[in-house]
């Protein structure tokens, strides 16, 4: 779904403009990708680092009765239209999940589980339900109570770079243990051997950032494509349920 949905611009992660609800050229008639293999030395870094996070099965299976949109193309712009609100709840879960599973949690738990189930519940209404949800009050909603469970996590003496320019800047080895790099700007920075335990990296833009060396163990609201859009080796130390990407070597 995502190679006809999403739209994309020319960029350094994409070679080509592409509307939403526009097939890619390279998605073959099976509906496979003819560059798979090939996606970053073809111009397609940024397929690599694409997740849904399950919102494109969830469509699937249960808003739309278990019918693709290339069984039933009558549904597919209604479908296409769901799945960005869908991708963004579904976001939301993983992060509340990282946070119900902190020993250092506890004590917000049960609001935690009351947001979680609020969530979850957004993403079993219909296409059209879906599509009138306001992401961006649900994102804030939750992103409070994500800022309360981190600082559980983190403690009151971490660094505070929430939001900070860090492009390309110079910080091997450094200590960022606990630190809040809440959308942060981290592009090209050099982070080799740099301590990221426990830091808060929810919305923090990793491309090209290089973590070779880098310890994130306990890090907060990393995700998979943060990971697959930054460069690391075999010495960085990653959070359970996160997997080390290929390109990685």
């Amino acid at each position: 779904m995502c190679c006809v949905a999403l739209p994309f611009s020319a960029s350094a992660d994409f070679a080509v403009d592409k509307p939403g609800g526009k097939p890619c050229h390279n998605l073959l008639a099976d509906f496979s990708c003819g560059i798979h293999a090939n996606l970053r030395e073809s111009g397609f870094a940024g397929c690599t680092v694409f997740d849904c996070f399950g919102a494109g099965q969830h469509l699937s299976q249960y808003t739309f009765g278990g019918v693709s949109w290339r069984q039933a193309p009558e549904t597919a712009e209604s479908m296409f239209a769901a799945f960005e609100v869908m991708r963004g709840l579904h976001e939301l879960l993983w992060y509340l999940d990282d946070a119900l599973g902190r020993d250092a949690t506890a004590s917000l738990h049960e609001d935690l589980r009351a947001r979680r189930d609020e969530v979850a519940a957004l993403t079993d209404g219909a296409a059209g339900e879906l599509t009138e949800v306001d992401l961006g009050a649900e994102r804030a909603r939750t992103g409070d109570l994500l800022g309360e469970a981190g600082l559980l996590v983190r403690g009151p003496h971490g660094a505070q770079h929430r939001g900070a320019d860090l492009v390309g800047r110079g910080l091997r080895g450094a200590n960022l243990r606990a630190a809040n790099l809440r959308g942060a700007l981290l592009i090209a920075a050099d982070l080799r051997g740099a301590d990221l335990g426990f830091a808060d990296l929810l919305g923090a833009d990793l491309r090209d950032t290089d973590l070779r060396g880098a310890e994130l163990t306990g890090a907060l609201y990393l995700t998979q494509p943060q990971v697959a859009a930054a460069r690391g080796d075999d010495t960085t130390r990653l959070p359970p349920g996160l997997l080390r990407p290929a390109q990685w070597g």
